[in-house]
């Protein structure tokens, strides 16, 4: 009598994969595994060390950062780039940042400091990006603005989002892109852009991505 229970049994999981993989969604929801999901803590590190170590990294408004004068403890500041792109430092008040790199930065408030400090030694560090965004809408687990880190591409994007809705069509997303005035829209298939990597698209700042 064990024979036929296991035979029945074998049976019965065989109909049941067959059933789940045939219904709706579910090879929506094996295209989701192929994106990892990325937690918003990992993100924004992520971003900000990326930032640090990109010499051709643009600060811009309300970026935060690491300003770090050697053996100066007063002179040490985490400050935010504030909407006019400037940022507030002790002895020197109002300092321009946004529009320079980090390196930029440094080498301007070194000049500047040298009325007040002998020899110092200034590093500028990129804590937050704040500046440069994308956002996602639509059929993906967490839609919002995402900081657009050096060289992302959509599915680096749709990554950080944690993938898609079992409700997403993969094969019309789009991005929305604002050129010389004028809104143009990219179409993107997901699953293209799986197969091609040159069916990828790099991500500029302002970009939106629609998962309809």
């Amino acid at each position: 009598m064990a024979i036929p229970r296991i035979l029945c049994a074998t049976v019965a999981a065989l109909a049941v994969a067959t059933i789940s993989w045939g219904a709706p969604g579910a090879q929506q929801k094996a295209a989701e595994k192929a994106i990892p999901a990325a937690g918003g803590s990992s993100t924004a590190s992520g971003s900000a060390a990326k930032a640090a170590a990109d010499p051709n990294y643009v600060i811009g408004a309300q970026d935060v950062l690491d300003i770090n004068v050697w053996k100066e403890d007063q002179l040490t500041k985490t400050v935010p780039v504030r909407p006019d792109g400037k940022i507030s430092l002790p002895l020197l008040n109002d300092v321009q940042a946004a529009g320079l790199t980090p390196t930029q930065l440094g080498t301007q408030i070194t000049e500047n400091l040298k009325k007040f400090v002998t020899d110092p030694q200034v590093t500028v560090i990129v804590r937050e990006i704040n500046s440069q965004r994308v956002y996602l809408i639509g059929e993906v687990t967490r839609a919002g603005a995402y900081p657009l880190l050096p060289g992302m591409t959509v599915l680096q994007a749709l990554s950080s989002a944690g993938g898609f809705t079992q409700f997403a069509n993969i094969k019309k997303i789009y991005v929305l892109r604002v050129e010389s005035g004028k809104q143009e829209k990219y179409p993107f298939n997901y699953k293209h852009a799986l197969e091609s990597p040159e069916q990828n698209i790099a991500l500029r700042a302002g970009d939106t991505i629609v998962v309809p």
